[in-house]
């Protein structure tokens, strides 16, 4: 297997194209989400994993991404060198998609339940889940 594909493919299934700010390798994350060892990522275990990362933004543990958690979060990528000055500026963007009920902030569970269009739209095959060949193509 590609690995590089495969962490490449990893980075967006965050907003923002983002991992964890701690992450392990590509392999082991995929191990990870990949609940049901089936060798795909279902969008319900990608919405698990999401749900996870949610934790370790969530600083107050009030179950909200608020507006000083999400320049937080920003900050901590930046200064880990995951983004560059414009894709800080994607970052809004898709939070702000994110807030279904737009509170100006972001649930656990409206985070979890968000799939990045790029992901939607690489199951090629519609069936809610990211096989092996799925998830090499989105680094095309």
């Amino acid at each position: 297997m590609k690995w590089k594909a495969l962490a490449a493919a990893m980075l967006v299934l965050f907003p923002g194209s983002a991992c964890a700010f701690d992450s392990p390798g590509p392999r082991q994350m995929f191990r990870q989400m990949d609940r049901n060892g089936d060798r795909a990522l279902q969008f319900s275990e990608i919405a698990e994993a999401r749900a996870r990362f949610f934790d370790s933004m969530d600083r107050n543990g009030n179950g909200f991404l608020d507006p000083e958690e999400k320049k937080a979060a920003a900050a901590r990528l930046k200064d880990a060198g995951r983004f560059q000055a414009a894709s800080l500026e994607g970052l809004e963007a898709r939070a702000e998609r994110m807030d279904a009920n737009g509170d100006g902030r972001i649930s656990r569970e409206e985070f979890a339940r968000f799939v990045p269009d790029r992901l939607r739209g690489a199951d090629a095959d519609g069936n809610r889940s990211l096989s092996l060949s799925e998830l090499r193509a989105l680094r095309r």
